[in-house]
């Protein structure tokens, strides 16, 4: 079945338990991190955690009573307009403020000390067929509304400067704010560091009574700043990648571990590199939670764990990988929108597959970070489909085409004693699979087709691509699941394991990798009715789709009637001939 992002429900229902369970003191150094010494006795003592707020959209009042009861609230909570809510909603979506009746309520909770504590909920009524659906799924996604807020105790001007510079100096940025007359308070908002780690990307500051003097500077800086450091944040991005590239390359993290704080003069010399600037790269990485930092030196977080070469599910070939000739080719991103060349093959001379077959220590990185991801297979073992074909009295054939080495079919085989498995390969991939399928244990029950496309071996029960399509144009992707479709017997299924665009623009790893395959391999993503046409024009048709790990999605296909692909195969037969092409591979 299609995914969706989290209802009303399970959103209120996760920001209760939020409440209920934090304190001030122990949230604000997550919410800034580094937070401590004067800034932190500062804000705690004059302020205190409030309430976690959320929107919500429910289809009538009675529908946001029983959402209340359903979360422990009291459903009968007054409700008052929310005007600074309203206002941002009009100013986003392009619409007039008098049409969005936003309602606050604050139903109360009680903290972890027993303290008095609200969810703030704000309500905008959305009737089934509304033409506010498209606000309400937008907002849903991105979470726009959200934040924490603290209650400023006894506000007066000079405070309420002096907390909004120590928030500042803390990396919040300034992001709107305004007065509420229905209930004479003031808030002020702010964006959450890009490092915070409490779960929330905006911070609310709330004093009782109109402070619009204040207010009035702080949306001044807010309009003055903000687009400039975001914009500013976006350009270092490319810092980003090389350093986790580099630390990874010096094998840093294989020197530290998670539990035993190391320092940067021993940690140097294990390495072989200058302290001075050992010491600046981890400051860096610290900022992303790479690495902790204290006075007796550096550790691993699970995050930077992730890149030791020995670690389950190591990530250091991906950092090497997206570091190193994705990085490079990647500066050709202009020369590809303006031409339409790809860029890989404009810096390095030769396609992508080409180029990394002529190089064996490039080609045993590039199967090593396409392993790296493979948590997203994790999944896929329990997919109906596959329990089916493993518990049938015939024990069912898994044909993975274009199987690389062997990490996707050894999963499930693996998960499934029963199974048996067929690889369709390239000739010099196959040896590379054999070894990792029998060091699984899985070989015996695995037999390999050396070939192309083409070569697609019939009669087995569930067929899979995974990472294939996005590789190819449309026409590749035709002829490719043209070969699927003519293996397959009538009752085989076929599951295709892609990162898939969203449909409403939401942010999405598939959108970065759309970037990703054009500038390097002339692929390209698409949404799941791209893929369901790709599939009628090859006599399949798409059954239903599924989330999995790592922004990826798999979709399940099936043969498609007689009659419904007779007109598929007419409107193809019209189109221009597939491009030819020889040989296949994935790219991470």
């Amino acid at each position: 079945m299609m995914t969706t992002m989290p209802g009303d429900a399970a959103r209120l229902r996760a920001t209760v338990d939020f409440v209920r369970e934090q304190d001030t003191t122990a949230l604000l150094p997550l919410l800034l991190p580094g937070l401590d010494g004067p800034d932190l006795r500062t804000l705690v003592d004059r302020c205190r955690f409030a309430h976690a707020a959320l929107l919500v959209f429910p289809p009538d009042a009675q529908a946001l009573r029983t959402l209340l009861a359903e979360c422990g609230l009291a459903p009968d909570t007054p409700a008052q307009p929310s005007v600074v809510v309203r206002e941002r909603l009009a100013s986003r979506h392009g619409r007039d403020a008098k049409e969005l009746e936003v309602r606050i309520l604050r139903p109360g909770v009680t903290g972890p000390d027993g303290a008095r504590r609200t969810i703030e909920v704000f309500a905008l009524t959305v009737p089934p067929g509304s033409e506010l659906a498209g606000i309400a799924e937008h907002e849903r996604a991105r979470q726009h509304e959200a934040h924490l807020a603290f209650e400023v105790e006894r506000a007066e001007p000079l405070m309420l400067r002096g907390l909004c510079a120590v928030l500042a100096r803390r990396g919040a940025v300034p992001d709107g704010g305004g007065y509420n007359p229905h209930e004479n308070g003031t808030v002020f908002y702010f964006a959450a560091p890009a490092d915070s780690k409490a779960g929330y990307r905006r911070v609310e500051l709330y004093a009782q009574g109109d402070h619009r003097d204040v207010l009035a500077a702080h949306l001044e800086e807010h309009s003055a700043r903000q687009p400039a450091e975001a914009l500013l944040r976006l350009l270092t991005g490319a810092w980003t990648t090389q350093a986790l590239a580099a630390f990874a390359q010096l094998r840093v993290p294989d020197a530290m571990d998670t539990d035993t704080r190391i320092g940067v003069e021993a940690l140097a010399r294990t390495v072989g590199a200058v302290a001075e600037n050992l010491a600046r790269l981890l400051r860096y990485l610290a900022m992303l939670d790479v690495v902790t930092q204290d006075r007796d030196g550096f550790r691993l977080t699970p995050l930077g764990a992730l890149l030791r070469a020995d670690a389950p599910g190591s990530m250091r070939p991906l950092a090497l990988m997206y570091g190193g000739p994705f990085y490079q080719s990647f500066a050709g991103l202009g020369h590809t929108v303006r031409t339409g060349q790809v860029a890989f093959e404009h810096l390095f001379g030769e396609n992508h597959f080409d180029h990394f077959a002529r190089d064996p220590e490039l080609a045993e990185l590039f199967d090593r970070s396409m392993a790296a991801s493979s948590r997203m297979f994790e999944p896929l073992s329990g997919h109906p489909v596959v329990t089916a074909a493993s518990e049938a009295l015939t024990p069912g054939t898994v044909v993975d085409v274009a199987g690389g080495n062997g990490e996707l079919l050894g999963h499930l085989l693996s998960a499934h004693p029963r199974l048996r498995g067929i690889l369709l390969e390239r000739p010099h991939v196959i040896e590379a699979a054999r070894r990792s399928l029998d060091a699984l244990g899985c070989g015996e029950r695995c037999a390999y087709r050396a070939g192309d496309f083409a070569d697609v071996p019939p009669g087995g029960d569930v067929y899979v691509l995974s990472r294939v399509l996005h590789d190819w144009d449309d026409e590749r992707c035709r002829e490719i699941l043209r070969h699927c479709s003519r293996a397959m017997p009538d009752h085989a299924d076929l599951l295709i394991v892609e990162r898939v665009l969203p449909v409403d623009g939401s942010p999405s790893l598939a959108t970065s990798w759309d970037l990703h395959m054009m500038c390097n391999v002339g692929g390209r993503e698409r949404r799941a009715n791209h893929y369901a046409r790709l599939l009628g024009d090859a006599g399949l048709t798409l059954v239903d789709h599924s989330a999995l790990p790592l922004g990826a999605g798999v979709m399940h296909a099936r043969k498609a009637p007689v009659a419904e692909y007779a007109g598929a195969s007419h409107r193809v037969s019209t189109a221009a001939g597939a491009e030819s092409s020889s040989m296949w591979d994935t790219t991470v």
